[in-house]
Protein backbone atom coordinates (compact mmCIF):
# COMPACT_ATOMS: atom_id res chain seq x y z
CA UNK A 1 0.00 0.00 0.00
CA UNK A 2 1.22 3.35 -1.08
CA UNK A 3 0.11 7.12 -0.63
CA UNK A 4 -1.69 8.66 -1.30
CA UNK A 5 -4.72 5.68 -0.02
CA UNK A 6 -8.24 5.90 -2.36
CA UNK A 7 -10.75 7.32 -0.72
CA UNK A 8 -12.50 4.37 -0.66
CA UNK A 9 -9.76 2.51 0.78
CA UNK A 10 -9.15 4.48 3.22
CA UNK A 11 -13.10 4.67 4.47
CA UNK A 12 -12.78 0.76 4.27
CA UNK A 13 -9.78 0.75 6.80
CA UNK A 14 -11.46 3.35 9.03
CA UNK A 15 -13.97 1.12 9.24
CA UNK A 16 -12.01 -1.86 10.43
CA UNK A 17 -10.80 0.55 12.98
CA UNK A 18 -14.05 1.32 14.00
CA UNK A 19 -15.69 -1.90 14.34
CA UNK A 20 -12.15 -3.64 16.14
CA UNK A 21 -12.99 -0.68 18.83
CA UNK A 22 -16.74 -0.90 18.58
CA UNK A 23 -16.44 -4.89 19.32
CA UNK A 24 -13.57 -5.66 21.16
CA UNK A 25 -13.40 -4.12 24.59
CA UNK A 26 -11.25 -5.98 26.29
CA UNK A 27 -7.86 -4.51 26.71
CA UNK A 28 -5.36 -7.17 25.60
CA UNK A 29 -7.40 -9.97 23.26
CA UNK A 30 -5.55 -12.92 20.55
CA UNK A 31 -5.51 -11.38 17.30
CA UNK A 32 -7.94 -11.97 15.27
CA UNK A 33 -7.51 -12.62 10.88
CA UNK A 34 -10.43 -11.23 8.74
CA UNK A 35 -10.58 -11.77 5.04
CA UNK A 36 -13.38 -9.73 2.66
CA UNK A 37 -14.13 -6.35 3.29
CA UNK A 38 -14.88 -4.53 6.44
CA UNK A 39 -18.57 -3.67 7.24
CA UNK A 40 -19.60 -6.24 5.37
CA UNK A 41 -20.67 -9.92 7.25
CA UNK A 42 -21.85 -11.37 3.76
CA UNK A 43 -18.30 -10.59 2.03
CA UNK A 44 -15.93 -11.15 5.47
CA UNK A 45 -14.21 -14.09 6.92
CA UNK A 46 -12.58 -14.21 10.53
CA UNK A 47 -10.48 -16.84 12.32
CA UNK A 48 -9.78 -15.99 16.04
CA UNK A 49 -6.31 -17.34 17.07
CA UNK A 50 -6.48 -17.60 20.78
CA UNK A 51 -3.57 -19.69 21.91
CA UNK A 52 -3.09 -21.25 18.68
CA UNK A 53 0.53 -21.43 17.06
CA UNK A 54 -0.04 -22.29 13.06
CA UNK A 55 2.70 -22.84 11.39
CA UNK A 56 3.56 -20.81 7.46
CA UNK A 57 1.62 -23.75 5.74
CA UNK A 58 -1.34 -23.47 7.97
CA UNK A 59 -1.58 -19.75 7.70
CA UNK A 60 -1.66 -19.67 4.20
CA UNK A 61 -4.15 -22.87 3.78
CA UNK A 62 -6.52 -20.56 6.11
CA UNK A 63 -6.34 -17.42 4.34
CA UNK A 64 -6.63 -18.96 1.15
CA UNK A 65 -9.67 -21.03 2.34
CA UNK A 66 -11.11 -17.42 3.30
CA UNK A 67 -10.56 -15.72 0.17
CA UNK A 68 -12.30 -18.65 -1.91
CA UNK A 69 -15.36 -17.86 0.58
CA UNK A 70 -15.64 -14.39 0.30
CA UNK A 71 -14.69 -13.71 -3.20
CA UNK A 72 -18.22 -15.49 -3.51
CA UNK A 73 -19.27 -11.83 -2.30
CA UNK A 74 -16.52 -9.56 -2.28
CA UNK A 75 -14.70 -9.56 -6.11
CA UNK A 76 -11.33 -7.93 -4.07
CA UNK A 77 -10.74 -8.97 -0.89
CA UNK A 78 -8.39 -7.34 1.81
CA UNK A 79 -6.53 -9.03 4.91
CA UNK A 80 -6.78 -7.49 7.91
CA UNK A 81 -5.43 -8.35 11.42
CA UNK A 82 -6.86 -7.06 14.22
CA UNK A 83 -4.80 -7.26 17.85
CA UNK A 84 -4.35 -5.79 20.73
CA UNK A 85 -1.77 -2.89 21.69
CA UNK A 86 0.51 -0.28 19.13
CA UNK A 87 1.11 -0.44 15.65
CA UNK A 88 4.89 -1.04 16.58
CA UNK A 89 5.08 -4.26 13.76
CA UNK A 90 5.20 -7.34 15.97
CA UNK A 91 6.55 -11.14 15.01
CA UNK A 92 2.55 -12.06 14.40
CA UNK A 93 2.17 -9.25 11.79
CA UNK A 94 4.89 -10.03 9.76
CA UNK A 95 3.93 -13.86 9.73
CA UNK A 96 0.29 -12.91 8.88
CA UNK A 97 1.88 -10.85 6.28
CA UNK A 98 4.02 -13.59 4.79
CA UNK A 99 1.39 -15.78 4.61
CA UNK A 100 -0.86 -13.40 2.83
CA UNK A 101 1.86 -12.69 0.03
CA UNK A 102 2.10 -16.46 -0.07
CA UNK A 103 -1.64 -16.85 -0.68
CA UNK A 104 -2.00 -14.05 -3.07
CA UNK A 105 0.62 -15.70 -5.66
CA UNK A 106 -1.23 -18.75 -5.17
CA UNK A 107 -4.08 -17.79 -6.02
CA UNK A 108 -3.04 -14.99 -8.36
CA UNK A 109 -4.17 -12.34 -6.74
CA UNK A 110 -3.97 -9.28 -5.21
CA UNK A 111 -4.15 -9.15 -1.50
CA UNK A 112 -3.08 -6.25 0.28
CA UNK A 113 -2.61 -6.71 4.42
CA UNK A 114 -3.09 -4.35 7.28
CA UNK A 115 -2.63 -4.08 10.86
CA UNK A 116 -5.85 -3.35 12.77
CA UNK A 117 -5.98 -1.66 16.60
CA UNK A 118 -8.94 0.16 18.28
CA UNK A 119 -7.28 3.47 17.08
CA UNK A 120 -5.07 3.03 13.72
CA UNK A 121 -4.60 0.98 11.00
CA UNK A 122 -1.07 0.12 9.23
CA UNK A 123 0.33 -1.85 6.28
CA UNK A 124 3.61 -3.24 7.74
CA UNK A 125 4.93 -3.89 4.57
CA UNK A 126 5.44 0.23 3.55
CA UNK A 127 4.44 1.42 7.00
CA UNK A 128 1.65 3.40 5.41
CA UNK A 129 -1.35 3.63 8.06
CA UNK A 130 -3.63 6.13 9.85
CA UNK A 131 -4.43 6.63 13.91
CA UNK A 132 -6.98 8.59 15.48
CA UNK A 133 -7.38 10.08 19.04
CA UNK A 134 -10.90 9.03 18.84
CA UNK A 135 -11.79 7.02 15.73
CA UNK A 136 -15.32 7.68 14.45
CA UNK A 137 -17.00 5.80 11.22
CA UNK A 138 -16.71 7.89 8.39
CA UNK A 139 -19.49 10.12 7.22
CA UNK A 140 -21.12 9.57 3.86
CA UNK A 141 -22.05 12.00 1.61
Amino acid sequence: MTEPVGRALEALLRRAVVDHGATERRRVHPPVVHVGLPGRPDGSARLELGDQRLDHALRVDALEAMVRRVRRVVPAPLVWLTRSGDLEVRDVDLRWLAAARTAAAELATALPMVVVTRRAWRDPSTGVGRAWARPRPPVSG
